[in-house]
């Protein structure tokens, strides 16, 4: 007969239960976790205490309560002292930033990427970058990781970049070289561009109380981030949401993948681009140059902003026919492409998605922005200490 959990199993899971509350909904009385949580006052008391022992938490009275009596104490999570490292390799930057406990930006750089460069290459600025941090940080400071988005199929359990073809990588040791440049210090952890940008959203935005979402990053490539039940869905070696690489048009262009008519030979910004007669361009600039023609009049523009709108809107239809989102959420150049052509977008989605999946759908462009990509890179360091927060 198996044994139930433990009182030290009950404790440890309750110690992160209340500390994941304080991450993601920031300062919170003891009577508002009492109620949350459903636990009683004296257990979310002797929690609370030991997680201020820990360096994770403090407790102070309100600012301002308004009512008479004793006012709950507020829990605040320690933003300033505990904090992860988050880095972003994208199509044309390297970003890092340090990110305090609770979500909260302390610190952010960011440089061009030239193309060609190797994994190695890219790591280097972004070392510098850290090691900047690190001088700044506070003496009595924890870092609890490292997380890092990379705009490609990265392998979950090494960190290595399988296919990166916006980027021009193709079996990239990333993890390996970011330990190498960094050291041991906290744990690493990689992740797909648009899947952290989707853990972020569905955290910290535009899709906050929603369990069922699609967030969907366009640039030169095309990818998703899922999360079904609450739950990120990156398949068995994390290569899931690769949506850019479903097959829309068999007799397409030739995609960068080495197959023909992948979705975003018909979406990205090459395509746009093209189709609005401006090959020689490139770069979120350009799409927005072409969006903002479209809507002063321009004929070829709108052309090619209905055109690309209506393959949108088809892959959406798919997208929600197998899903069943609540939400989807286009971000980078997509969110451009959706503000010009929401109502082709709709129309196709409407057209193709059955009633039943579709008639609930919210479209939504990113609460976060370009900040997505480091929220969600560090929400992956952060993960491990929210699972156990006394782990050392």
């Amino acid at each position: 007969m198996r044994a139930g959990p433990s009182q030290e199993d009950v404790r440890r899971h309750n110690l992160g239960t209340l500390l994941r509350y304080v991450h993601m909904h920031g300062a919170t009385s003891r009577a508002e976790l009492t109620t949350r949580l459903g636990l009683n006052r004296s257990t979310i008391g002797a929690l609370t205490a030991e997680l201020i022992g820990a360096g994770l938490v403090s407790e102070a009275a309100p600012r301002e309560t308004g009512r008479a009596g004793r006012p709950s104490l507020v829990v605040r999570p320690e933003s300033g002292r505990v904090y992860a490292y988050a880095l972003s390799i994208e199509v044309d930057r390297l970003r890092a930033a340090r990110i305090g406990l609770g979500g909260r930006i302390l610190e952010q750089y960011e440089t061009e990427r030239p193309p060609g460069m190797t994994a190695p290459e890219a790591v280097r600025p972004l070392s510098h970058f850290v090691a900047t941090m690190r001088s700044g940080a506070p003496d009595d400071g924890r870092c609890v990781g490292t997380g890092l988005a990379v705009a490609g199929m990265v392998r979950r359990e090494d960190g290595m970049v399988r296919l990166a073809p916006t980027i021009g990588w193709v079996e990239e040791p990333v993890g390996a070289a970011v330990r190498s440049e960094l050291g041991e210090f906290g744990k690493l952890t990689v992740g797909n561009h648009a899947d952290v940008c989707a853990l972020a959203e569905h955290a910290r935005g535009a899709a906050v109380g929603s369990d069922n979402v699609l967030y969907l990053y366009g640039d030169v490539g095309v990818g998703a981030g899922i999360v079904a039940g609450g739950r990120r869905v990156t398949g068995h070696g994390g290569y899931g949401g690769e949506v850019g690489h479903m097959v829309v048009n068999p007799y397409g262009r030739p995609c960068s993948c080495g197959s023909r008519g992948c979705w975003e030979t018909e979406i990205g910004e090459h395509a746009l681009l093209r189709l609005a007669g401006r090959d020689d361009r490139s770069g979120r600039d350009a799409v927005l140059a072409v969006v903002d023609a479209a809507m002063r009049g321009d004929s070829q523009a709108q052309h090619a902003l209905r055109q690309v709108g209506d393959w949108v809107g088809f892959g959406v239809g798919n997208l929600v026919n197998i899903f069943n989102p609540e939400v989807v959420i286009f971000g980078g150049t997509l969110r451009d492409v959706y503000l010009g052509a929401a109502a082709q977008i709709r129309s196709r989605l409407n057209a193709v998605g059955l009633p039943a999946c579709r008639e609930h759908v919210r479209l939504r462009t990113p609460e976060l922005g370009t900040d997505a990509a480091l929220i969600g890179a560090a929400e992956l360091a952060f993960d491990h200490l929210l699972d156990d927060p006394l782990v050392s």
